[in-house]
């Protein structure tokens, strides 16, 4: 196993494996890294989905009078949950980047290592 054990007796990393599947599943590409206990879903710039076994989060904005960013966290034994919420996320930033989610074809975008 690679990764904490979280609820189970599943580890952060196959959690985190089950999030990446439910987003290709919605037509979402992601990588999944592991280790120190922890693993992340890299899914577009400025979203990284992380996950201990037992929650995912990520961040979803800044506040500027605390100067922090605010984030959003799901249960980890609802990936499929946590994915739609996710892909709400990444439709934002697509938006937010290329004025719509369909504005780029994904299937040229570089992920990072595999």
């Amino acid at each position: 196993m690679n990764g904490l054990v979280g609820l189970g007796g599943v580890s952060a990393f196959e959690v985190a494996e089950a999030l990446r599947a439910a987003l290709a599943a919605q037509g979402i590409k992601a990588d999944v890294n592991g280790g120190h206990d922890l693993a992340v879903v890299s899914v577009w710039t400025g979203l990284t989905v992380w996950c201990n076994g037992e929650h995912f989060w990520w961040r979803t904005g800044w506040n500027p009078q605390s100067r922090r960013s605010i984030y959003a966290w799901h249960p980890a034994v609802e990936p499929e949950r946590a994915a739609h919420r996710v892909a709400f996320r990444y439709a934002d930033l697509r938006r937010e980047q290329f004025g719509s989610p369909e504005g780029l074809d994904s299937t040229w975008i570089d992920h990072g290592p595999r």
